[in-house]
């Protein structure tokens, strides 16, 4: 098992009351595995995904990531844990607009200190999604689905175990968002990655090898 989340619970407080926003999570991801996490709006889906990332920490329960129980670790370590093991895809690309595209994909690789043949490493993963014309173009010169297609690229970048992808296709247009999430599940698959896709979009959902659906903060 490459993920596995036990009696999972996150509450938060607002205005002085207990807001339960997921209960009694348990869910188990084999390595490899393709899981789309589905659900309406306010169902817990983001707050269940940066859970299991170590983005955040349950209220109650337990995650496990590749055998490693996130619970004990400090913010250092599951920092450190996301670096060597997680890639991360958001809705809003999250590039750093002063960075070229080739320098965006660099950061994870230079973070990570492995310096071995770390320019041809992005200039391959970015000639992989189709950008090897693009490499000196700052974000703001490209289009919104280039912008994914350097996100996909800086999230393989380190060679991740698992990759979390929270509505990748949320800020594109039909087609670019198919073109983008094909691209993605393609390098997922040649990788042999574990992917875990947070989607409001059956379609999308339907590429998976399972789909889990949230409603009111529980696995339905």
């Amino acid at each position: 098992m490459m993920i596995v989340a036990e009696n999972l619970e996150q509450t938060y407080l607002s205005g002085g009351r207990p807001l339960v926003v997921l209960r009694d999570i348990n869910l188990a991801i084999n390595a490899q595995e393709f899981v789309a996490i589905t659900g309406p709006s306010g169902s817990g889906k983001t707050t269940l995904l940066g859970l299991l990332a170590g983005l955040d920490r349950p209220t109650r329960g337990v995650v496990r990531l590749d055998g490693q129980d996130l619970g004990p670790l400090s913010e250092d370590a599951r920092a450190r844990l996301r670096a060597e093991k997680v890639g991360f895809v958001f809705q809003t690309f999250q590039l750093l607009p002063t960075l070229t595209a080739i320098e965006n994909v660099l950061v994870p690789i230079e973070l990570h200190g492995d310096g071995v043949g770390k320019l041809e490493r992005a200039k391959d993963l970015l000639a992989g999604v189709g950008l090897a014309d693009r490499t000196h173009h700052y974000p703001a010169q490209l289009s919104g689905g280039e912008q994914q297609r350097v996100a996909i690229a800086r999230a393989f970048a380190n060679g991740p175990k698992i990759l979390f992808a929270d509505e990748p296709t949320g800020s594109l247009d039909a087609e670019t968002g198919h073109t983008v999430i094909d691209l993605l599940v393609a390098l997922n698959r040649g990788a042999g990655t574990t992917l875990v896709l947070v989607t409001h979009d059956p379609a999308l959902a339907n590429l998976a090898n399972r789909t889990i659906r949230l409603a009111g903060g529980a696995i339905i």
